[in-house]
């Protein structure tokens, strides 16, 4: 739900309005995982999950862009950054990806995103925000100590999104500080899409230059009791002047 602030409380997931912070723009790159314990009917689900990231976002020929890759036990560009300019395009692209059905390179994957898929290249842009999302479904087959540290280095700030027999020290090594704003997990499938509403990819305009931190989507409660306060204090109001007109007249 756009609009909505959704904060999770380990399994306590309680939905709060707020305004939605999208002002800014992204380079996204997502790194999903095709191998055979993920089964075909959950990469579908996995594609779901993807399409409703894309959902919130700016998506424009000069907003936010997105990129995907799939890895198993090679890794391949689904689509590029540079490949599509509309949200419905890459929505259309993400339904048609083959399942790849084979082993878990995430550190190849990682190696790939960092060489190729924020390259000029694939037309990453400088001076916009890199950010990186890794979906997984079990451990790596391959070492990513190298290229999560590597990534973080070139300046990407990195999620990890962990489901069923995901590795938590795999996915904090690749997740960027602070973890609770980095680093996501569920222990299925189905609830993924969970996951999905608590992602918060859009870096707000402040954040845009220097060190870049994406908000913390708990962070709306102070900003929720703000606004009780106010409608309380003009509800008040309103009672007052309506009483006081009534004095007047009679």
């Amino acid at each position: 739900m756009k609009g909505a602030c959704y904060c999770i409380k380990r399994a306590l997931i309680t939905p709060m309005f707020h305004p939605a912070c999208s002002s800014a723009n992204i380079d996204l790159v997502l790194l999903i995982d095709g191998s055979k314990s993920v089964r075909p009917q959950n990469f579908e689900l996995v594609k779901q999950f993807v399409n409703q990231v894309v959902d919130s976002l700016d998506v424009s020929a000069h907003g936010t862009r997105v990129g995907l890759v799939q890895y198993s036990s090679h890794v391949r560009t689904e689509f590029a950054l540079k490949m599509y300019e509309k949200a419905d395009d890459i929505k259309k692209a993400v339904l048609n990806v083959e399942y790849m059905e084979k082993g878990t390179m995430m550190g190849l994957a990682l190696k790939h995103m960092v060489e190729n898929s924020f390259s000029e290249d694939e037309s990453a842009r400088k001076n916009i925000p890199r950010v990186g999302l890794v979906f997984t479904d079990g451990r790596s087959q391959d070492d990513i100590t190298e290229w999560a540290k590597k990534a973080k280095e070139a300046g990407i700030t990195m999620y990890a999104v962990g489901v069923g027999k995901a590795v938590e020290d795999e996915l904090r090594e690749i997740a960027s500080e602070t973890l609770d704003k980095h680093f996501f997990y569920t222990t299925d499938f189905t609830f993924i899409n969970q996951i999905a509403e608590n992602l918060k990819l859009n870096v707000c305009a402040e954040e845009s230059q220097g060190e870049i931190e994406v908000k913390d989507p708990c962070a709306c409660e102070s900003l929720v009791e703000f606004q009780q306060a106010t409608i309380s204090t003009l509800e008040q109001l309103k009672t007052k002047y309506i009483l006081l007109y009534t004095a007047l007249v009679h």
